[in-house]
């Protein structure tokens, strides 16, 4: 079991932050979300908060075609608009790499001293572990898709909730795929450094997805 979760467990977080959020670890009042109503008048270094005119976080998303873009956003209102702004691209970069497998979106998103605080057994340490598990997990599902489901910006702290979807037509641990759907959850923590992504924590439902590809842990 060890082996294959270590060849399906992707770049991606501790349960800790996501219980801490739901026994109010974060204050949602000093956050903004997606929903409010949006004032761009406000300078580049003001904190995104909604007692700045309940700003919409998506705002600060980059709309550059190639990149994904998350479907709900929160954002930490002690943050200036443009440490927020780049914590949300590295986000967009790191998780088009995990949509595309193309390794370019990962060396702008991840420094290379990059750590992987959770690396399954026979993954690489630094920036070539994320790349290892993605080319070896496209070989069993090639149209594999990341969907950046939920953002979460905090202080130094990128939290995202991902949903990854395909069709299982390669081969995984000497098993043929024949066209199963694939579709499971990660959630990472992800810790951002001056310029890029510098360490991680991840965890994915490796449960549900050895059960979709039909392979016993």
């Amino acid at each position: 079991m060890r082996t294959r979760t270590a060849a399906v467990a992707f770049s991606l977080t501790a349960v800790t932050l996501c219980a801490g959020i739901a026994s109010g670890g974060l204050s949602w009042a000093d956050s903004t979300t997606a929903g409010s109503t949006t004032a761009d008048s406000a300078t580049a270094d003001a904190p995104v908060t909604a007692s700045h005119g309940s700003r919409d976080p998506m705002r600060l998303v980059d709309r550059s075609p190639d990149l994904v873009r998350p479907k709900a956003l929160t954002v930490d209102g002690s943050l200036s608009e443009r440490r927020a702004r780049q914590e949300i691209r590295l986000a967009q970069q790191l998780y088009t790499f995990w949509h595309t497998g193309r390794t370019s979106y990962l060396k702008a998103a991840v420094s290379p001293d990059f750590k992987d605080n959770t690396l399954p057994p026979g993954r690489p340490q630094g920036p070539a572990g994320p790349a290892f598990a993605s080319k070896n997990f496209r070989a069993a599902v090639p149209d594999l898709t990341c969907e950046l489901s939920d953002l979460l910006i905090t202080g130094d702290k990128i939290t995202a909730r991902l949903v990854f979807r395909g069709t299982f037509t390669g081969t995984f641990d000497g098993v043929k795929g024949k066209g199963q759907k694939v579709e499971f959850n990660a959630i990472d923590i992800q810790h951002v450094g001056k310029k890029q992504i510098v360490e991680d924590w991840h965890i994915e439902d490796n449960q549900t997805l050895l059960a979709q590809l039909g392979v016993k842990g």
